[in-house]
């Protein structure tokens, strides 16, 4: 670890591209804060943009590869080097990578450029990142951290097929369904992994017991469960068994959740917003075995967006947050722009699932929740761009 501080010491570039959390955090929540707003424009008032593929594919594209596809590298980017004792990557293959995302952004947003060069350009930054996982991990000889890089290359697998799916003319609905279930999986895994270890370390100093349950045999069992059922939902959304196997999988996460007692901090936003995140995906389970099994309860899109605006919205900017924070120095407490943040995502993904029980507008009230979500994303973006763009 010597050697990485060094390493840091000595970068003399743009602060932005001294470890990877600041460039993937800060352009990943701005690029969610504009195309949440644009893509309540083209559902709410008609407008056009000029895209290279339908307005709801490209919506759920860029919020799966974009948004998600950059928090991801920030986070592993940032993690990979802590957890293996090797240097981070930093400077100019750090920019280049950055520039390899901006590129598939700027391609999959402008309809001049031709279909299977735009897919190229954006399905090569996921790969990319994996191999330069693997690089890390392996070099450090931390193989139990290989399961990361196999997710990442089978979420670059289902981008490969989104574009498959686009460029055959055939619907990408599978596609974006195996990279969520893999998002998923992945918040199981990390979430599992931090939020009752931040946990343990926040009641600890506060001398508060008992302490969250370590890992054992049931937390596996759960995960093993959550990913047969995630997997059998890629392949049979509509079946009722799904619906079934979800609604196991519901209590059993929850069951999961409650072991790490997160009732007892939630006087320390940092830590209850982790918890909090991490309830989504109980609330996606049982809200998706509910439109299975009870259609005329909840549609399936309202559902989904337990996951998508929820689980992964919530997660990744409070695990961004914290990155920020604690990588930079700073004291990681929740200042009133940080607590705005997360009651906005919070406020945008309840409203954005219930918009269908309310007794108002549909896709007025979807274009508020969006806003409010959108909102949430931009105050990360001002609040916490001086700490990712500038050194201390």
């Amino acid at each position: 670890m010597a050697g990485t501080a060094k390493k840091i010491h000595t970068y003399s570039g743009p602060a932005i591209f001294s470890r990877g959390f600041r460039p993937f955090f800060f352009s990943g929540a701005l690029f969610a804060g504009l195309v949440m707003p644009l893509w309540g424009f083209v559902t709410g008032f008609g407008l056009v943009l000029p895209l290279s593929l339908d307005g709801s594919a490209w919506h759920a594209h860029e919020m799966i590869f974009g948004f998600v596809g950059a928090v991801i590298a920030g986070f592993l980017l940032t993690a990979v080097p802590n957890w293996t004792g090797r240097l981070p990557v930093l400077g100019t293959p750090l920019a280049a990578l950055w520039g390899l995302w901006l590129a598939g952004r700027l391609a999959m947003s402008i309809s001049v450029v031709p279909p299977l060069a735009a897919a190229i350009v954006d399905a090569a930054f996921l790969p990319v990142l994996a191999a330069i996982l693997l690089r890390e991990i392996l070099g450090g000889k931390k193989l139990k951290n290989l399961p990361i890089v196999v997710i990442i290359t089978l979420l670059a697998a289902t981008n490969i097929l989104f574009h498959f799916y686009h460029l055959t003319g055939q619907p990408t609905a599978m596609a974006e369904r195996a990279a969520l279930g893999l998002i998923a999986i992945l918040i199981s895994l990390i979430g599992g992994r931090i939020v009752p270890s931040f946990t343990r370390n926040w009641m600890v100093r506060h001398n508060i017991s008992p302490l969250p349950a370590p890992m054992d045999r049931l937390d596996m069992a759960v995960l093993a469960f959550g990913v047969i059922s995630i997997v059998a939902w890629v392949f049979l959304p509509a079946h009722a068994l799904i619906g079934m196997l979800f609604a196991i999988a519901a209590i059993a996460y929850l069951l999961r959740l409650v072991r790490w007692r997160g009732w007892a901090t939630f006087r320390e936003p940092m830590v209850a917003i982790l918890h909090l995140g991490y309830l989504w995906l109980p609330v996606w389970f049982a809200l998706t075995a509910l439109s299975i099994l009870a259609p005329k309860i909840i549609d399936p899109a309202s559902a989904l967006h337990a996951l998508t605006a929820g689980a992964i919205g919530t997660m990744t900017i409070a695990v961004a947050t914290r990155a920020s924070l604690g990588h930079s120095g700073r004291e990681i407490t929740a200042t009133p722009a940080i607590n705005a943040i997360f009651s906005l995502l919070v406020a945008g993904a309840l409203l954005r699932l219930s918009a269908g029980w309310l007794p108002f507008d549909y896709l007025t009230t979807m274009s508020v929740a969006g806003l409010l979500w959108a909102a949430g994303m931009l105050i990360f973006v001002f609040a916490l761009g001086p700490v990712l763009l500038t050194k201390r």
